[in-house]
């Protein structure tokens, strides 16, 4: 029996990922400074506001107010007439040092490792649906949003806004194998005196066109764009913005499971990043070596203790060689503390910004050390 899977994304203009960008943008000039520094920071926004709060130990110098500034001046909140432009928005900080009993427990000393920043599950999953080893629905809806935003920025389409959806629904017959798209829908700001028409004729032909593989397309294949049929207060204007939010969007799309914690505004000695990164490249390395079609992989952490309290895989009946030797390869191959990740990954530089939009994952052009696939011969020789 056939059935469908729906995944959504959304464009760097939702107040949700201006927040992320903002949380991400600041870490990342700290790191620039201070690649030890711990960072914890939450942004929240919603007309002509934006409250910076969480906790951040640093011996960098960084100007919050003028990251941020500069951070929603690139995503394009540019009109000083609007509710929420980059130089007329209030500021307010609330940011303290991290608690000393976390610090006890994640610095490391002389004879103690580096332990993980708090408890919790991470979970990284891959595919061969794609190219990308990601889940085709998710793949494709932030290909639409990437695309949205091109032709936005590059005025291929003209009077659009910054924020904007989409999503795309994929069928799949019963032995799980993507057989078509039943439908996409994107929604995007636009100008008040744009035409919803030729929108929709823009939005076909230089989007959907241009992103969308016509061997997916049917005659029964369904498009909505826009389809209240207005949507000119966007953004923070229309909506508020919190960091981590969009955590589903982040990931796989709801295609494979999550742990609850969100990435943006983190520095890496928090797990709920790193490691889920590294369960991301894990798995990502077990599908392109061909020892499995599919690949999830839990790991979960004790908050001061290094090593993870336990590592689950699941591969869905796909495997190729025992679960057990792939297990074992991993537990014997791979340092799964935070400082094992951080050192392996390379996760003290300020590559954060480039995460806050459009995924963590999948992105293989933009140096994400998580996405290398650097071990396939490690997990082909086990065949």
């Amino acid at each position: 029996m056939k059935y469908l899977f729906t995944s959504e994304s959304v464009t760097e203009g939702h107040p949700d990922k201006v927040s992320d960008a903002i949380s991400d943008g600041i870490l990342d000039a700290i790191l620039a400074q201070d690649p030890k520094a711990r960072v914890a920071l939450e942004t929240a926004v919603k007309s002509n506001f934006v409250l910076l709060f969480g906790e951040v130990t640093t011996t960098a110098k960084v100007d919050y107010e003028q990251v941020a500034r500069d951070v929603v001046k690139n995503i394009g909140y540019t009109n000083p007439n609007s509710n929420f432009s980059y130089d007329t928005f209030r500021v307010e900080i609330q940011i303290n040092q991290q608690s000393s009993d976390i610090a006890l427990g994640v610095d490391s000393t002389e004879n103690k490792e580096q332990g993980a920043g708090d408890q919790g599950i991470m979970f990284g999953y891959a595919s061969n649906e794609t190219d990308s080893k990601m889940p085709l629905a998710i793949d494709l809806a932030h290909k639409l949003a990437q695309r949205l935003a091109y032709v936005r920025k590059n005025s291929i389409i003209k009077d659009l806004g910054p924020d904007g959806k989409t999503q795309v629904t994929v069928i799949y017959d019963e032995n799980h194998k993507v057989v078509g798209i039943d439908s996409v829908v994107l929604s995007t700001q636009h100008a008040d005196t744009k035409d919803l028409e030729t929108l929709k004729k823009e939005v076909k032909e230089h989007i959907f066109n241009v992103v969308i593989d016509p061997n997916l397309l049917s005659e029964t294949t369904k498009y909505y764009i826009n389809p209240t049929g207005r949507f000119v207060i966007g953004g923070p204007e229309g909506d508020s913005g919190l960091t981590g939010r969009k955590i589903i969007v982040d990931t796989y799309g709801g295609y494979a499971r999550h742990g609850g914690g969100a990435f943006s505004g983190k520095d890496a000695s928090k797990v709920d990043r790193s490691a889920a990164y590294m369960a991301r490249y894990l798995a990502k390395n077990i599908v392109a070596s061909g020892i499995a079609d599919k690949c999830e992989i839990q790991l979960a952490y004790a908050i001061g203790v290094a090593r993870p309290v336990s590592i689950y895989l699941d591969t869905f009946n796909t495997e190729k060689v025992d679960k057990t030797l792939i297990l074992e390869t991993i537990k014997n191959n791979f340092d799964l503390s935070p400082n094992g990740i951080i050192t392996y990954l390379d996760l003290l530089k300020p590559v954060y910004s480039k995460t806050s939009a459009y995924g963590h994952f999948g992105k293989e052009n933009e140096g994400f050390t998580w996405e290398n696939t650097n071990k396939i011969d490690l997990f082909k020789s086990l065949m």
